[in-house]
């Protein structure tokens, strides 16, 4: 079989966003390597194959890396401590986020001969508070220590890039959400635990006064760009947005998924602000990536929450294009 992948490497591999990319890799690729420490995410969320290997480690390890890396073709980058822990312990967030990313570049320059592609996985978090909506790439306002850490990243696979021509793209994902996302997770995403208030029949905690805005990305469509920045030839070099160009508040949310479950009246917890909660509004301009790779994003928010709630009751989710109907 002649496959469009040959050997990737997936670090974070077994977390929401990394176990979805799998299943859609899988059928793809020669052979997958996968690394996640499973320190907030789970073995079992990683597929089974003889074609698969799963190590159940952190990727910053020199030895490692020199052990994997020699004949991998494509490497994924997901692994990174999350928005919450970031701000509670700074110091890993450095070690794992930048350190450890800058590592796994200068170990992928010097081992990975046949490398054809590095995809790093960044945030809409860099944008703090953005003076534009919705948000070119151009734009950024560092408000967490989880930015700072991504945002630097993102600047060293620029310079990997442009001094030694690495293959190399970037993305910066706009909250994630959709099957495989998992409350067993403290610190997974809102749609999920307001998924789990609906089911306990109990009050949808809101961090705030619930006016704060998102841009939701279905995790099908997220997914569909970074296979897109793994093949494309015009990827190369290049950062792109991944977002809807759709706001929705926090109370919206809410609503929506008590309708999706069918909660008559739902009831709203509002609690107050943590350390991370800095942004008040966001919406990403994906036109960049629209316009170089041809993607768009299928999944709007209401059918994004019926395929979620189908998926959390048992229920299979195609894999063919929706269309928006928000």
């Amino acid at each position: 079989m002649n496959y469009p992948f040959g050997h990737v490497l997936v670090t974070g591999g077994a977390g929401f966003i990394g176990s979805q990319l799998l299943l859609r890799l899988l059928p793809l690729s020669q052979r997958m390597t996968v690394i996640d420490d499973c320190s907030t995410s789970r073995p079992e969320n990683v597929p089974v194959s003889e074609r698969l290997t799963f190590i159940q480690a952190s990727y910053v390890d020199d030895r490692l890396l020199e052990r994997v890396l020699p004949d991998v073709t494509h490497i994924y980058h997901i692994a990174c401590k999350n928005l919450v822990l970031s701000a509670q312990h700074m110091d890993d967030d450095f070690h794992v986020n930048l350190y450890g990313g800058y590592l796994l570049l200068g170990k992928a320059k010097e081992l990975c001969g046949r490398l054809q592609r590095f995809v790093y996985t960044s945030t809409a978090s860099i944008y703090g508070n953005a003076a534009v909506l919705p948000t070119p790439e151009g734009c950024y306002e560092t408000t967490t220590p989880y930015a700072a850490s991504k945002f630097s990243m993102e600047h060293y696979c620029q310079v990997y890039h442009r001094m030694y021509r690495m293959p190399i793209a970037v993305l910066r994902l706009s909250n994630v959400y959709g099957p495989g996302q998992l409350t067993t997770n403290p610190y997974c995403g809102v749609v999920a635990k307001f998924f789990e208030s609906a089911d306990r029949e109990a009050a949808f905690n809101i961090f705030g006064d619930g006016t704060q805005t998102r841009d939701y990305t279905y995790i099908g469509d997220a997914v569909e760009a970074l296979l897109s920045a793994g093949m494309h030839p015009d990827a190369i070099g290049r950062l792109f947005n991944v977002g809807t160009g759709v706001e929705t508040s926090v109370n919206r949310l809410a609503e929506m998924v008590a309708e999706t479950c069918g909660v008559a009246h739902p009831e709203f917890a509002y609690q107050p602000k943590r350390t991370v909660d800095t942004i008040y509004r966001r919406c990403l301009d994906a036109t960049l990536l629209r316009r170089t790779l041809g993607w768009e994003p299928q999944v709007g928010l209401t059918e994004g929450l019926r395929l979620t709630n189908r998926w959390r009751k048992g229920g299979s989710v195609p894999h063919e294009n929706f269309s928006r109907n928000d």
